[in-house]
């Protein structure tokens, strides 16, 4: 079997150590096989992405010693297959238009399930006559999609053993956002599939996101690759690195004249800096 991974960092922000401990893992996996490891940006969120950090990406990567193969992918250059899927859903009767606000759902419901948080109740399902002139997004008909199905649907994690994907535990998800031509869901599984990525090799944080996956790849042919949902890093709080929580940047690290090399050989060996921890979960 041909191995092929990815990277595929949004430009919302610089990365910091998280990110490379991601893509290092993706990296070796691919090329310790003798496979492909690509590198794909996530710029379709119009309101957060931003071309300076796309150049940050490049240099961060180049510093660590990860060389990618062929031309890094743009998402927002690929809207029309996003569309294509959309509207083959759309044939099957599984999409439907959502009017709410965040602050609409957050009134009308307190369950708190679902990859994003909180499950969608809902009350856009079935509208006789939707204004699509007013500000909407597309939401999958969760019961109604699992329902065509006739087997069980499972993945096959590399930690986690093989998973049963439970895609009605997160609701009639968000497809296609009103500020945006796609979402996470719909974009990573398209792209994924596209660009014949053989192992998923992303953060503990996306498991969850993985059973709409897994049913979007069932309802549009799509393969399955295997997956591989590592553990995170955490700072001694427990926290996540992570942007919103000013976490240190790979930028910052290399303007300090930081060894890249090095930063990466030591994600590699386990042996990370004060104060920077692997999360047992």
């Amino acid at each position: 079997m041909s191995v092929t991974t990815r990277f595929a960092p949004s430009p919302t922000g610089r990365l910091h150590l998280g990110h490379a401990w991601s893509a290092v893992q993706a990296h070796d996996f691919a090329h310790d096989r003798g496979g492909r490891f690509l590198l794909r940006i996530e710029d379709i969120d119009g309101t957060r992405s931003r071309p300076e950090h796309v150049e940050t990406i490049l240099a961060d990567l180049r510093w660590l010693g990860l060389a990618w193969d062929g031309d890094v992918v743009f998402q927002s250059q690929r809207l029309s297959l996003y569309e294509a899927a959309l509207e083959r859903l759309r044939a099957m009767g599984l999409l439907y238009p959502c009017f709410c606000t965040r602050a609409d759902i957050a009134a009308s419901t307190s369950a708190p399930h679902g990859s994003s948080g909180m499950l969608y109740p809902g009350t856009c399902r079935g509208l006789d006559a939707p204004d699509l002139s007013q500000p909407h997004c597309w939401r999958i008909d969760m019961a109604k999609a699992v329902d065509i199905l006739p087997d069980e649907l499972w993945w096959h994690d590399d930690i986690a053993g093989d998973v049963i994907a439970d895609p009605l535990a997160h609701g009639d998800v968000v497809l296609a956002r009103k500020d945006a031509p796609a979402s996470y869901h719909l974009a990573v599984t398209i792209d994924d599939a596209d660009q014949g990525v053989s192992h998923v090799i992303r953060g503990r944080d996306l498991f969850e996101a993985t059973h709409v996956h897994r049913l979007l790849q069932a309802l549009l042919n799509l393969p399955t690759p295997i997956y591989r949902h590592h553990p995170l890093l955490t700072d001694e709080k427990g926290e996540r690195l992570a942007k919103r929580h000013g976490a240190p940047t790979l930028a910052e690290l290399r303007e300090s004249g930081a060894d890249g090399l090095a930063v990466a050989a030591s994600l590699r060996a386990g042996t990370l800096p004060v104060g920077i921890r692997v999360a047992k979960h």
